[in-house]
């Protein structure tokens, strides 16, 4: 006959909290960017500078987050923003809109309210016209009632 092994309720705690030791420390992985954003970057690598992102740190209602974007750019043939693409990487579809631009709007600026499934990282990407990418990455936490949690 085959041994059978009863397990205690002292093992089964034993045992759960063994497992959650074995979890990583630094807390949860981070997921690789959206299919969409990665189309957009397509093996470039994105400059920090000259697009400003402005969201709130804490939104108390994921569901109007403002937020404003701006490009520094001279808006001539020559040298423009094709397009500014939003992304909440937490959201069940990452890409929240794309704007685009012409020369002739003369400023590369946009302003919109957003809805943010839980705390994640917003990221906007603008196209240049000399096929350069410019990136603006902001954590949102999204809190309930505006208590932090």
């Amino acid at each position: 006959m085959a041994e059978r092994t009863l397990l205690t309720r002292r093992g089964v705690i034993i045992a759960a909290g063994a497992g959650a030791l074995a979890l990583p420390a630094a807390g949860p992985a981070r997921a690789a960017n959206p299919p969409e954003m990665d189309a957009i970057l397509a093996g470039r690598t994105p400059k920090t500078t000259g697009l400003t992102l402005d969201i709130p740190s804490i939104a108390e209602n994921g569901l109007v987050v403002p937020i404003n974007i701006a490009v520094d750019s001279p808006m001539t043939d020559a040298s423009h923003v094709k397009a500014v693409h939003v992304f909440a990487t937490g959201n069940p579809n990452p890409l929240v809109a794309t704007f685009r631009f012409t020369p002739a709007c003369g400023r590369a600026a946009a302003s919109s309210r957003m809805r943010l499934a839980q705390t994640q990282d917003v990221v906007v990407l603008a196209e240049m016209s000399n096929n350069d990418v410019l990136m603006a990455k902001s954590e949102v936490k999204v809190t309930i009632g505006g208590c932090g949690g």
